[in-house]
């Protein structure tokens, strides 16, 4: 079978949306660090839509940080990809051109660093996961005794970690006196933007004052709010595509119809039209990412922990069974719904209750698995803010602290059945040891769990209520499992 390639396209059958722009005069505008799937379905996208709406010099140069697989996949069909929406009522397909080139970092760091400094790129943005920061998600500090950030303080000229490479390619335009450009974080973080100028400050802090001032006089860092449902792509819908194309894509993306960017207008040097393709622009994300990260995520969450112990593969199994969905709209009227306020138009009840739909959505294989990766990395947003804003508040935890449970069961390492879980996590021998030394003892697990202050802090210890109700789920857990335990407690 052949490759989709820009030779290809007018073999694609006639129900692919192809681009209007003349991508043979594209030049690259934005640098993005970390382009998986998401930022294929979600960034790329909207800039696609820029182009086929305005033109403009706004190509996308991807870059991969750890592997070379998704260079492979995009550099052989010349970086064309089909975007693929699902939903019950079938399939869109849409052809995205404006990646341009994908390079490897490991590779050569120097042509990275250097297409960031190049004075044609405007934006760099990023979506490297909630561990790619090299921070402390307590506290939002750099970890300076992460590896990579000892390899790149050390070795600017060669960097391992994002952090790493955006200092880099800013000290080579602050060295050549050129302008700065805008840091943009797409990733799940409270106050992105912040917490991504805090570690670039505080690493370029260590480099010279005089260069970390600059960055904080010229380059800004927007923060922003991303919402699109992006499951990890298949082998088996690789293979359904290349049926309907007639080509074979191995850099396709599946997601939902449903997408949302709200983004702070804060930009250094320029910015593509965003807002006229539906971007919403604004002074203050705070209230938008507040509400997705409460309500969606943490629900998502504790559905993943829950749903992969109970024994579901994907999130629209779990919502088939009464008791998660009773769960779910619990969680998001009471724990999570009674920290939120909805900005003035915001139709907040309707938002819930699309974001069951979108749970719901068969079509889609979002695998609890993959939401469960780099828990200790997210929960800290996702569930332990809402918990400190509740305990502060009198307020109900009791879903709370059944994620937090559910979780410290799932890091444990075993399953109901005695089988391996793969967890896939920053701290996960640390985890596993703390486990591993109470086994046959909740409370003494979710002691030694809770006191892990890099996730934790030093204050949810010391919070009773909190650590009472959290013992009480993982006890119900290990006595009767974790399906009957919800059951008991929602069906």
């Amino acid at each position: 079978m052949n490759r989709l390639n820009k030779h290809a396209i007018a073999e694609l059958p006639k129900d692919v949306v192809l681009p209007s722009y003349d991508r043979t005069q594209l030049n690259a505008g934005i640098v993005h660090l970390g382009i998986g799937a998401f930022h294929r379905a979600h960034q790329a996208f909207y800039t696609e839509a820029v182009l086929n709406k305005f033109g403009g010099d706004w190509g996308i140069i991807g870059s991969s940080l750890r592997s070379a697989s998704v260079r492979d996949q995009l550099v052989p069909q010349d970086c064309l990809y089909t975007l693929v929406e699902r939903s019950g009522e079938g399939e869109k397909l849409q052809l995205i051109g404006a990646v341009l080139d994908t390079l490897v970092g490991p590779e050569n760091p120097a042509a990275l660093v250097a297409q960031m400094a190049a004075d044609n790129i405007k934006i760099v943005s990023l979506t490297i996961t909630e561990k790619g920061y090299c921070h402390d998600p307590a506290t939002g500090n750099l970890n300076l005794n992460h590896p990579d950030i000892i390899h790149d303080l050390a070795h600017l000229d060669k960097p391992v970690s994002a952090i790493g490479f955006l200092v880099s390619a800013l000290k080579q335009r602050f060295d050549n006196n050129q302008k700065a450009f805008t840091l943009l974080s797409c990733d799940n973080l409270p106050n992105n933007g912040e917490v991504l100028e805090k570690v670039v400050c505080q690493f370029a802090e260590k480099i010279a004052p005089a260069f970390a001032q600059w960055i904080k006089t010229n380059a800004t860092f927007p923060c922003t709010m991303i919402d699109r449902i992006v499951p990890a792509t298949t082998d088996e819908d690789r293979r359904e595509i290349e049926a309907r194309l007639g080509l074979r894509d191995e850099g396709m993306v599946v997601c939902e119809p449903f997408s949302q960017w709200v983004v702070e207008d804060k930009f250094a040097d320029g910015r593509p039209e965003w807002e006229k393709v539906g971007v919403l622009l604004v002074e203050d994300v705070r209230v938008f990412e507040k509400i997705k990260l409460r309500l969606l995520n943490g629900a998502h969450s504790t559905m993943a922990y829950t749903g992969y112990l109970s024994g579901f593969d994907y999130i629209s199994e779990v919502m088939e069974q009464p008791a998660f969905v009773n769960l779910v709209k619990t969680y998001m009227a009471r724990e999570a719904g009674e920290t939120v306020t909805a900005p003035a138009g915001f139709d907040i009840e309707a938002y819930k209750q699309q974001l069951r739909e979108r749970f719901s959505n068969k079509a889609l294989k979002h695998r609890t698995w993959q939401i469960a990766m780099d828990g200790s990395q997210k929960l800290p947003q996702r569930l332990l803010e809402t918990l400190r804003e509740q305990l502060q508040g009198n307020g109900h935890i009791d879903i709370l602290c059944l994620g937090v449970a559910a979780w410290i069961r799932y890091v444990s390492g075993v399953d109901e059945k005695g089988n391996a879980i793969e967890v896939s996590d920053p701290l996960a021998k640390e985890l596993r040891v703390a486990c591993d030394a109470n086994q046959g003892n909740p409370a003494g697990m979710v002691h030694a769990v809770i006191s892990i202050e890099k996730v934790f802090g030093r204050d949810l210890i010391n919070e009773a209520r909190f650590v009472t109700t959290t013992t009480q789920w993982l006890e119900r857990f290990y006595a009767k499992g974790v399906l009957a335990s919800v059951q008991d407690a929602f069906q």
